[in-house]
């Protein structure tokens, strides 16, 4: 046991470290928290302006800008089926003022399906869930099929006469498509297009079978009587289609196949500012009009923490490199 001269000598050198340390410059978490960003913040959306994500993109930025009194500007960097933009913001500046609404498929799908510039779980940190919203299938009035049971039976019953249309390969309603021909034990053909506009219009002519459309583009043509729909993707029905039941209702129990849009972050933003922006995005998620607004737009609220969001993409990632192994799915 020390003496007690030792034990006061060791008190007085913690009580001189304890005050040296306290003169010199401190980097706690509290001093690296430069929030908000001294300059304007950029929201980047890997899709042109008036889809789904610019949508959401610009509710959720207009009121981020108004809780923490800075700019937030929305740039659209569309290409490469929003690829571009997700290489950009992981080699981007990582002090805070770079923010990406990132998306399912540059995500969690096209790393299994093609050499990327960017490593999705390397490069590019969670923030917070965004918003999802299901595909509704839908088939023209000739198919002559109004349940999912008897579009399955056609495909069945004629094989390869059955197609749907995609927004190009290894997109969220490819692998839509894919995962209902596993599920379903079918072998649908796969028609890509590089948007939904082409795809809604060869379907409404009858050039191809049946689309896993978002339901903003389909639902006009629907209340026309234009479309059927057959089914929803999500575990439960969307508002906009309280009658339309999900694949799983319709005999597939847990299918899901989701399009999501989840706030990442370049990998070496500091911690502590992550958090910031997880506190502010979950917040502005959570307010009342926006949440009104995004729904109006079929798009459902999804703020998460940042571990749960690591969580969901994590296996997001695994659902579809498995599907993409087992439909031998290329990128076309």
């Amino acid at each position: 046991m020390p003496s007690q001269p030792l034990r006061r000598a060791s008190a007085l050198a913690i009580a001189l470290t304890f005050t040296a340390l306290s003169a010199l410059p401190q980097h706690s978490a509290a001093q690296n928290l430069d929030f908000p960003p001294k300059k304007p913040v950029s929201l980047v959306v890997g899709f042109a302006a008036g889809g789904a994500a610019d949508a959401a993109a610009r509710l959720i930025a207009k009121k981020l800008a108004e809780n923490i009194g800075q700019s937030v500007v929305v740039d659209n960097k569309a290409g490469a089926g929003g690829n571009i933009a997700h290489q950009q913001v992981a080699h981007g500046a990582a002090d805070g003022s770079v923010l990406l609404l990132g998306s399912v498929g540059p995500l969690t799908i096209a790393p299994h399906l093609m050499k990327l510039g960017y490593d999705p779980v390397k490069d590019l940190a969670p923030v917070s869930g965004g918003v999802y919203f299901p595909n509704v299938l839908v088939v023209h009035k000739g198919a002559k099929v109004k349940t999912l049971a008897e579009y399955v039976q056609l495909s069945k019953s004629k094989p390869g006469s059955v197609d749907f249309a995609s927004t190009g390969a290894g997109s969220a309603s490819h692998l839509a498509g894919e995962l209902l021909n596993e599920r379903a034990g079918i072998d649908m053909t796969h028609v890509p297009y590089k948007g939904g506009g082409p795809a809604l219009q060869d379907l409404l002519g009858e050039r191809v079978t049946s689309y896993f459309s978002a339901p903003p583009t389909a639902l006009p043509h629907i209340e026309a009587g234009k479309l059927i729909p057959i089914a929803t993707t999500g575990l439960t029905r969307p508002p906009y289609l309280p009658n339309i039941p999900t694949v799983a209702e319709a005999g597939y129990p847990g299918f899901e196949a989701l399009n999501w849009y989840a706030f990442v972050a370049p990998s070496k933003t500091p911690a502590p500012v992550l958090e910031r922006w997880n506190q502010e995005i979950v917040k502005v998620l959570n307010d009342p009009k926006v949440k009104e607004a995004l729904l109006k737009h079929g798009l459902t609220p999804q703020p998460t923490t940042r571990a749960e969001l690591a969580t969901f993409m994590k296996n997001e990632s695994s659902k579809w490199a498995a599907i993409i192994k087992e439909r031998k799915i290329t990128a076309e």
